[in-house]
């Protein structure tokens, strides 16, 4: 049987991860309060921002500007998308 959280995103009861995304109490509290949804849709949006901002992983600033859009994301709080990026309406799905 699937583990349940209480997402944080999504504010109601979903599948949640496996195992903590990384070590420490960041990775405890996703675990603990983040559906595998909300997870991989970050994991996506993450890549996205990666590539089309053109971001260096090897430079400090960038994990931080990560680390900030992760916990916006996760917490349901307005978050930056790719430049240009218009998110695909119901009818495109």
């Amino acid at each position: 049987m699937a583990r349940m959280v209480h997402c944080r995103k999504y504010q109601k009861e979903m599948e949640g991860l496996e195992s903590p995304p990384f070590p420490g109490p960041r990775g405890l509290d996703i675990f603990d309060n983040v559906s595998k949804q909300a997870w991989q849709e970050w994991l996506a949006h993450q890549t996205m921002l990666v590539n089309e901002k053109r971001l260096n992983m090897m430079e400090p600033s960038t994990r931080v500007y990560l680390t900030e859009q992760m916990g916006k994301f996760l917490n349901g709080e307005e978050y930056d998308a790719a430049d240009g990026y218009v998110p695909p309406s119901e009818g495109d799905k």
